[in-house]
């Protein structure tokens, strides 16, 4: 059995912790062990890091506490790979542009002390599972509902802003605060 130097706690504790660059690099600049960015990407090559590891950790963060639910996605850049499985042709917000990279769709608790705790990620990958950044945040919200998560809101950037999204979520009994297209007609008199 292989031993590492880098384990599921340090690594979910450094998710918890970070608030922008995830990567085995930026793990490697601030771990309290002596640690290359190679040991933490074999770690991750040979260890699953499952949505589910990242709730146990977060779940003690955010249940029992005020706050928002965040939908968001991040596109690691991949421009440079050759052949990764999860690579994908897709918009990404920081480039402004389409680009060869791996989507990870997340879903944030923040409290009200501004405190933010990742609690839940999709692997964004169509071929794959055929799905939506839209449907990956669908399931996520009816999962973090039937763990018992009661958010003041859910906020979204104007992506995640569709009709479908909106019912779902007031369908929840949940309030929404995001972004609209310009070219979106709200009906303010309906339900």
């Amino acid at each position: 059995m292989k031993t590492h130097l880098c384990s599921r706690k340090l690594y979910c504790t450094f998710l918890q912790v970070t608030a922008q660059r995830y990567s085995a690099f930026s793990l490697s600049e601030v771990s309290p062990v002596e640690l290359s960015h190679d040991a933490v990407s074999r770690w991750l090559a040979e260890t699953r890091c499952q949505p589910k590891d990242v709730w146990e950790a977060a779940q003690k963060e955010v249940l029992g506490t005020d706050g928002i639910l965040i939908a968001d996605e991040t596109v690691l850049n991949k421009e440079r790979s050759g052949k990764i499985e999860l690579v994908n042709w897709q918009y990404s917000g920081n480039e402004h542009d389409v680009i060869r990279g791996i989507g990870v769709v997340n879903l944030l608790w923040r409290r009200n002390d501004g405190t933010i705790t990742p609690t839940d990620f999709r692997v964004y990958h169509p071929p794959e599972d055929g799905k939506t950044k839209n449907d990956h945040v669908r399931e996520m919200l009816d999962l973090s509902q039937n763990r018992g998560v009661t958010p003041e809101a859910v906020v979204a950037d104007s992506w995640y802003g569709s009709l479908n999204n909106l019912k779902h979520i007031r369908d929840m009994g949940w309030v929404w605060v995001m972004g609209l297209k310009r070219n979106r007609i709200v009906n303010r008199g309906k339900q």
